[in-house]
């Protein structure tokens, strides 16, 4: 199964938008890793936003 690159360009520009991070330093993570790093900002968003 591959990672589809539309999905992998999402992650790239939520990861960049919210840490600030360079697309060389996020395309460096590994696949898991900046899944993670994603879904952990998606529940920093959430609990900001008063809804976690």
């Amino acid at each position: 199964m591959t990672y589809g690159t539309d999905r992998i360009e999402e992650e790239v520009a939520y990861v960049a938008y919210h840490f600030h991070w360079s697309l060389d330093s996020i395309l460096d993570l590994e696949h898991h890793d900046r899944r993670r790093y994603a879904e952990r900002i998606a529940a920093l968003v959430t609990r900001a936003a008063g809804n976690g």
